[in-house]
């Protein structure tokens, strides 16, 4: 049942240290859900962890070994917690050589042992960075300490296909056994599912086939597959998935069927769509919400606009109950097709009626919809709104706004007072969209030095413009004989690699 010869007529996988033959009880086969972001660490202990910070902060440029020896000559009188190791291996977020030295200076100490959470999160931070040679070595050393889990080897075989390693992520399931693991329908799901994300459909399929006659599948193990062809668009091999797993006695779910709705949809091949949905509710598998926002979402997206507010009648009629994202939707759809009036109902009297919450999409939605037909103080009314629910707007709640005023001369206070609500108020930062949008529409209306002043902020900001953005204010300035500013945007742009 080995699949090393499998490895090898794709190309032989790179050559990793083998797994010590030795053999431990079974690990736990339940992947860690500690929450280290809820941990609250004690006075002792945040001392601790900033003491540890600054050790590693001033060995940083060394190796990962310099840092396990600073460690040991500036912390080793720490008492070291698992709540001191699992919070900082976390807070270092992608600097994986501070949180290597870390792991292995505290696993050298005899007072401590590592969590299944602070081994997951080593193993998937290393990964991640495509450290994947550190993170070979690392499993070994884990395995023969009793830390490796399902959990362990899930987040290891993900990374490896991640990284387009997938012949190692397929040699890491051969060495299960090597490591006390079995090779079970859990784990194969886990090889199948990650070499299916990879696009590597048909590898996983002869990974299958091998495996197949010594490992059951299950639901999830098709499901997989039908969700692997439906990404490469071979939706006829997804449907043979399906027909693959009636025979097989698993009843497809509306998950199954939703994965190949989405298929089609993104191909506009509705017809399609239309016959599954029927196939589904001849079966008894009727659609869920979800599968009716996504085709519902999908129509409007090719302004088949009737046709999607069809959908939302025919989910309505089934009785399925609407939620928050189809509300999102469904207004969406309203208000482009030209249903204003009917996009304000739902949102003002449908939802509330239905106990439907509104979420800050919902807010930003009626927003964009209110400017778009220029209901300026419709806007500005739910605006209010969401500060009044305490719902905090984020920078798609003012763009619409911002755009809108832009274009009305004799409104600049209002215009004024939405950016310093925006910047001051809410401290949100204007991202490059949005001082995309500013600047153009300050050029529009010929406040030039309020455009370059943007300009120079946003460049500040390390935020590089895109080059029509540098050639319009250009020639603005230029219009104007604002030469002091051209000569300045000149000298932006060939710092940009943008032709003057």
């Amino acid at each position: 049942m080995h699949l090393l010869s499998l490895g090898c007529r794709h190309g032989a996988a790179r050559a990793l240290r083998p797994f010590p033959l030795c053999r431990l009880p079974l690990s736990s086969c339940t992947h860690s859900n500690r929450d280290v972001s809820s941990v609250n660490l004690t006075a002792e202990g945040e001392a601790a962890a900033t003491r540890i910070k600054n050790s590693l902060s001033r060995a940083r440029k060394g190796s990962v070994q310099d840092l396990i020896q600073c460690l040991g000559a500036d912390c080793s009188g720490i008492r070291l917690t698992s709540d001191i190791v699992d919070t900082l291996l976390f807070k270092f977020g992608d600097d994986w050589k501070s949180a290597l030295g870390l792991f292995q200076w505290a696993q050298s100490r005899g007072d401590y042992k590592h969590t299944e959470c602070a081994s997951n999160r080593m193993i998937d931070l290393l990964g991640k960075m495509r450290q994947i040679e550190q993170m070979w070595e690392l499993l070994p050393d884990m395995h023969r300490r009793g830390l490796v889990t399902v959990g362990t080897i899930a987040k290891s075989i993900r990374r490896l296909a991640g990284a387009r390693r997938w012949k190692d992520a397929v040699l890491l399931f051969d060495k299960l056994e090597d490591m006390g693991l079995e090779r079970n329908t859990e784990t194969m799901n886990i090889l199948l599912d990650a070499l299916c994300k990879e696009r590597k459909v048909e590898v996983a399929r002869e990974v299958f086939l091998m495996l197949s006659p010594h490992i059951l599948p299950d639901a999830y193990t098709f499901n997989i597959f039908v969700h692997g062809w439906c990404s490469v668009r071979k939706i006829d091999e997804a449907m043979w998935t399906v027909e693959d797993m009636k025979n097989q006695g698993f009843p497809p779910s509306v998950i199954t069927y939703t994965t190949v709705l989405e298929a089609y949809c993104k191909q506009r091949d509705f017809r399609r769509v239309y016959e599954v949905l029927d196939s589904m509710g001849s079966q008894g598998c009727h659609p869920n919400v979800i599968t009716y926002t996504m085709i519902m979402t999908s129509l409007a997206k090719c302004e088949r606009f009737e046709e999607a507010l069809g959908v939302s009648h025919r989910m309505k009629s089934s009785g399925c109950k609407p939620d928050t994202l189809f509300y999102n939707s469904l207004i969406n759809l309203l208000g482009k097709s030209g249903h204003l009036f009917e996009a304000s109902q739902v949102f003002r009297v449908e939802m509330p009626t239905n106990g439907v919450s509104y979420n800050l999409a919902t807010f930003n939605t009626m927003i964009s919809i209110f400017c778009y037909y220029g209901r300026d103080d419709d806007a500005l009314s739910v605006l209010k709104e969401m500060e009044a629910q305490s719902c905090k707007p984020d920078i798609q709640s003012y763009r619409p706004l911002l755009r809108l005023f832009l274009s009305r001369r004799g409104q600049d206070d209002t215009f004024r007072h939405l950016l310093n609500e925006l910047t001051s108020k809410h401290n949100i930062g204007l991202d490059l969209d949005t001082y995309t949008l500013l600047i153009h529409g300050l050029c529009r209306v010929g406040d030039t030095e309020w455009a370059y002043q943007l300009f120079d902020e946003m460049v500040s900001s390390e935020i590089a413009p895109r080059s029509k953005t540098c050639e319009l204010l250009l020639t603005e300035a230029q219009r104007k004989n604002m030469e002091v500013y051209v000569e300045r945007i000149r000298t932006y742009m060939t710092s940009f690699g943008i032709s003057v």
